[in-house]
């Protein structure tokens, strides 16, 4: 891992999070009436918002620089930081989390708070979990521990791992093959309950080698309406976007939102993907410049990552420099504005 992959990864998580946003549970045809294609931020003024996407990624983060990797550390200190993140009133949280803090809360640890759901809270952070790791056993190691503080269904923990090892694969910036990533997949999730996954993945290759485009491969899935959260919907339609696009981040955006659905999520995954292997230096610069991160910022992304790779590199911990939680609860406030104020907007024509 280079900090250079790891910056990629979470800016490329925040930029698919932010242009993602404003489409979420719209219909592709709605969508394009009422925002046009997702060619630039349309959230604030012209800028981009993150969500809980980017930010569990920034907690998990900040959770391997706390434990260095070592994974019972890892659960501790990001099963503490879910919580004061909970407590921030943060808006649009999924059910499963939300119930899984609310155990955490009440002084469950986090090996007994996960909720048997198969969402995609999850895969949404485990970007980086496959840019920090060291090798596939870490990886499964961490996605593991990371998935079950709040999922306890096994097909959580399967979609989490295709996206961390997605990661993992692209962060050398040469292109994965399909085959060869089906391949490490299939040695990873070494289960009988992953059949069906992989039979779904072994599709989406498919047609990635038929060159299908993103949104007919989600069509053949049943999925005209949207690609919701369900792992076996967003998953495979997210590693389908980023074999097709594995060098072009501009149009992986666009092909992924296009799709309708839980965009920022999808876009979030896809964005976290490609951005380890292009790396942020790649990544439009209208778009990072434009993201508003608050109480994070880029340059606090960008010492985030230097300090990853320094603990990485010498398997010491340290302690993040976090936001308070006063922050993200001020932040959250004016967040929720916004989103009500969209959620207005959709009431009115065009329809």
């Amino acid at each position: 891992m280079s900090d250079q992959a790891l910056k990629g990864c979470l800016l490329g998580t925040a930029v698919g999070d932010a242009l993602g946003l404003p489409y979420e549970g719209l219909s592709r045809r709605r969508a394009m009436s009422l925002l046009g294609p997702p060619t630039r931020y349309r959230f604030l003024c012209g800028r981009g918002m993150i969500s809980d996407d980017t930010e569990h990624s920034i907690l998990v983060a900040e959770s391997l620089i706390e434990s260095a990797g070592d994974v019972s550390l890892f659960e501790k200190a990001f099963s503490r930081r879910l919580k004061w993140w909970f407590l921030s009133l943060p808006a649009g949280i999924g059910m499963a989390t939300a119930r899984a803090c609310c155990k955490l809360l009440i002084g469950l640890p986090g090996t007994k708070s996960g909720i048997y759901s198969a969402g995609s809270g999850a895969a949404m952070r485990s970007a980086v979990l496959g840019a920090f790791a060291s090798d596939e056993q870490q990886l499964v190691n961490l996605v593991r521990t990371s998935t079950r503080i709040t999922h306890t269904d096994p097909k959580a923990e399967m979609g989490a791992i295709a996206i961390a090892l997605a990661v993992y694969l692209s962060q050398s910036g040469q292109p994965v093959e399909p085959d060869e990533y089906l391949s490490r997949l299939q040695c990873c999730l070494q289960a009988e309950e992953a059949t069906d996954f992989i039979k779904l993945m072994r599709k989406a290759v498919d047609a990635v080698r038929e060159e299908s485009e993103t949104v007919v491969f989600a069509n053949e899935l049943g999925l005209s309406k949207g690609v919701g959260g369900y792992v076996y919907h967003c998953v495979p339609v997210a590693i389908h976007c980023w074999l097709s696009h594995q060098n072009d981040f501009r149009a992986a955006m666009e092909s992924i939102i296009s799709c309708g659905g839980d965009t920022d999520t999808n876009a979030a995954m896809v964005g976290g993907i490609i951005g380890a292997s292009v790396g942020s230096s790649s990544i439009p610069p209208e778009w990072i410049a434009g993201l508003l991160l608050f109480p994070a910022s880029t340059e606090s992304i960008n010492q985030l990552t230097k300090q990853l790779q320094c603990v990485r590199d010498s398997g010491i911990a340290d302690l993040p420099n976090s936001p308070s939680w006063i922050a993200y609860f001020l932040r959250n406030l004016f967040f929720l504005t916004v989103v009500l104020f969209h959620g207005f907007r959709r009431l009115a024509p065009p329809y």
